[in-house]
């Protein structure tokens, strides 16, 4: 039986993280069962792969990167799809532009970064979903920053251990596009912050508190983690070492 014009453009949409996560899991279930929805997904996918691999982001006027920088600078994060899509892509080509594209994290400077990502995922549990891409399948969220950031990010599955991936969006840090992903555990959200800091050295978790929420921080491999929800201590340290300890093809 022939797909569907319904489908194919649901398909779409779920690449494009325009469904909502219940939407989301529904297509993946069905996806899962139907050979046809998954060859079209698989399609899509590699279509959107050679497109951003191909076509080389314009570079955006100093008049339009002027409005989107004040934008961000008012740390709005409930906006209109469209201009998140914009501003998305226009911080890419500025990044991509640029020499500078990692941010590296002095001691001094550890206090007003944790205050920014707390600050971010306290807006996304204020918008009407927390992610932009909504979606458990890993496979389906590592590929959806491709063209949007330089390096998407590592992604675990910890279903299994009550910890589910609920998607991903992008945050921004110092006017630097960064990957967040989205677990959940129970009723409560996860977001866990990975920025490219090549400069610093591996360090081993540290736990604080901030704004009532707790934080979680460390470097692996080049990459500083922030993992931030108002899950308890012991439960955010649990999923911590979940993530830096479980393969990427688990």
């Amino acid at each position: 039986m022939p797909m569907s014009e319904e489908d194919r453009l649901l398909v779409h949409a779920y690449l494009d993280g325009e469904l909502d996560f219940a939407d989301a899991l529904a297509l993946e279930k069905r996806m899962a069962a139907d050979q046809a929805l998954m060859a079209e997904r698989d399609r899509v996918m590699a279509l959107q792969t050679v497109l951003h691999t191909l076509i080389e982001p314009e570079r955006p006027s100093p008049e339009l990167r002027g409005r989107i920088e004040t934008a961000v600078g008012l740390g709005r994060r409930l906006r209109p799809r469209s201009f998140l899509a914009m501003a998305a892509s226009t911080m890419v080509a500025a990044v991509l532009g640029s020499a500078a594209t990692f941010l590296v994290v002095g001691s001094r400077s550890e206090d007003s970064l944790a205050d920014i990502v707390v600050s971010d995922h306290i807006r996304a549990l204020m918008a009407p979903q927390s992610v932009d891409v909504a979606s458990s399948d890993k496979h389906t969220v590592k590929p959806w920053f491709n063209g949007r950031i330089p390096e998407a990010p590592r992604v675990v599955d910890l279903a299994k251990d009550d910890f589910p991936l609920v998607g991903a969006r992008l945050d921004v840090v110092r006017r630097e596009p960064v990957p967040t992903l989205v677990y959940r555990h129970r009723k409560h959200i996860i977001s866990l912050t990975a920025i490219a800091t090549p400069d610093r050295r591996n360090t081993a978790p540290q736990r604080r508190t901030d704004s009532g929420y707790n934080l979680i921080t460390w470097t692996e491999g080049g990459v500083t983690y922030l993992v931030v929800s108002d899950v308890s201590d012991a439960d955010l340290m649990h999923f911590a070492e979940l993530f830096r300890t479980t393969p990427p093809d688990q």
